[in-house]
């Protein structure tokens, strides 16, 4: 039933989609729908983060249009061995995790809205619907556990290249798995792995990536939209292909060079390289001077005891000025 009930409200949302207004008895005769259901529909919408409007005399509408994305139109430009768009899921990555045994590297997962979209350390994402993109992909490292630390970096890596080639200008990397603009927050990439050390190690990435998200109280941080990067950014659709193109070839390098093959990259898109640092290690606070990563993909910071190299774990940069 729940399956049901969604389908209807993917229906109601494709109608009211170009952001015009639409009366209540269109919807009903178009939708075969009650008054009742359409308003009960329209109050899980406002859940979802979609502002519905209900105006007297003239009907339902969006505060904006939206750009949704199209399967269609996806299959036919991805050059990936498989991917499903799920538009309502609790998590692209806990969807491909539930499948890891049955994938091929490069198998992707989109959705237009995540129940319960995860960030690092068991945080929350915020998901709206349909104003973002939120995507993951598999990959199947075989050469173990170790090389999947790099895996945030270089996504990253890919990310910013290509939105620079969609007419995006100053993103930055902010080690290990955040893009930056002007120093807030566009997108976070979690990777979780699944596989013994010395075996291999299935891999599967999330990432969230704010596109046109509407003003909101969930979000506990500076965070800015893609289209204040550009004015000539692409709709959803090409946008996600491009990135899942970007990542899928950006990772057969990686399977090719490992780490060392784009340490150079990492630091020319740096936030923070040679700038004044805190670094939090559990209770720990260590100040330094940010000096990127080395071939480990670990992190390097100046102190007054010399360069030394952290790992991934319960660590947070900030910047220190």
């Amino acid at each position: 039933m729940p399956e049901l009930e969604n389908i209807a409200r993917l229906a109601l949302i494709r109608k009211l989609s170009d952001g015009n207004y639409h009366s209540g008895r269109q919807l009903r005769q178009e939708m075969g729908m009650t008054r009742a259901a359409i308003l009960n529909h329209v109050k899980i919408l406002r859940t979802w983060g979609l502002d519905v409007f209900l105006v007297q005399g003239k009907g339902y509408c969006l505060s904006s249009p939206l750009d949704l994305l199209d399967e269609v139109r996806l299959k036919v430009q991805l050059n990936v061995p498989d991917f499903s768009l799920i538009p309502v899921i609790d998590s692209t990555n806990q969807f491909l995790l539930d499948r890891i045994d049955q994938l091929v590297s490069g198998t992707s997962c989109l959705a237009e809205y995540q129940e319960s979209g995860r960030g690092r350390r068991g945080r929350v994402w915020f998901s709206p619907f349909g104003t973002n993109l939120y995507l993951s992909i598999y990959w199947r490292l075989n050469t173990g556990m170790a090389a999947a630390v790099g895996l945030s970096l270089v996504v990253g890596i890919s990310m910013v290249e290509t939105l620079e080639k969609l007419g995006a200008k100053d993103i930055k990397v902010k080690w290990p798995n955040d893009l930056y603009w002007q120093e807030r927050k566009l997108a976070g990439i979690l990777v979780e792995t699944r596989g013994q050390v010395g075996d291999v190690t299935h891999c599967v990435i999330g990432i969230g990536l704010n596109v046109a998200m509407t003003e909101t109280s969930e979000v506990n941080q500076d965070w800015v939209n893609l289209i204040k990067t550009s004015s000539t950014l692409p709709d959803k659709n090409t946008l996600a292909v491009a990135l899942i193109n970007g990542i899928n070839e950006t990772l057969h390098e990686y399977e090719s060079t490992g780490m060392k093959g784009f340490v150079d990259l990492w630091d020319k898109y740096d936030n923070f390289y040679g700038k004044p640092v805190k670094l939090l290690l559990g209770e720990r606070k260590i100040k330094g001077i940010s000096c990127g990563i080395n071939d480990k993909g670990e992190l390097l910071l100046e102190t007054e005891v010399g360069i030394t190299s952290y790992i991934d774990g319960e660590i947070s940069l900030r910047s220190d000025l």
